[in-house]
């Protein structure tokens, strides 16, 4: 039995050495491989990251630009600034409030026409509620403007239904 055992580990051996020489050359031929990919990932990488460090300072420049920009808009630091800069300056701002303006009358047209639809609808609204309560016509259109105050006021609360108010006159109370 240790004849048998010897002479398969032989064999095993063997073809374990005749298989050694191809899978040895494979895993270098990955390795050299993997090598190149590398160098390779390492150089565009290294291209990548100088392209992000030239964008980044060309944005701060453009920032720095904005900033002064802004100042100027500001009216402040203008000092420095020449004739033609300052009419520039005064060109591109009247623009833009010319912007704004066109803008805000925009805004208020839109304004003025929801209040006008909302105008309709509470009239129409009114209307509906004063058929089905009996009441004819608008308040503010009606006859009933040249009766005195009071009686307005006392045609008002004479209805039928009561109404309690919490309303008190004095110092308030603690209540618990």
């Amino acid at each position: 039995m240790l004849k048998s055992q010897s002479s398969s580990s032989l064999k095993e051996e063997d073809f374990m050495s005749s298989q050694a020489p191809s899978t040895m050359q494979k895993t270098i031929e990955r390795y050299h491989q993997y090598a190149k990919e590398d160098t390779g990932k390492k150089a565009s990488m290294e291209q990548y990251m100088l392209h992000l460090k030239h964008e980044a300072a060309d944005m701060s420049r453009k920032i720095e630009l904005l900033e002064a920009s802004k100042r100027k808009f500001l009216g402040q630091g203008l000092e420095s600034c020449s004739v033609d800069e300052l009419q520039e300056i005064s060109v591109q701002l009247e623009r833009s409030l010319s912007t704004i303006r066109v803008k805000k009358d925009q805004l208020f047209k839109e304004q003025i026409e929801q209040l006008k639809a909302k105008e309709v609808f509470l009239i129409e609204e009114n209307s509906r509620l004063c058929e089905k309560y009996g009441e004819k016509g608008m308040p503010w259109q009606s006859t009933s403007s040249v009766q005195p105050k009071e009686a307005r006021i006392h045609s008002l609360s004479s209805g039928s239904t009561d109404v309690e108010t919490e309303l008190f006159i004095g110092l308030p109370e603690m209540r618990c």
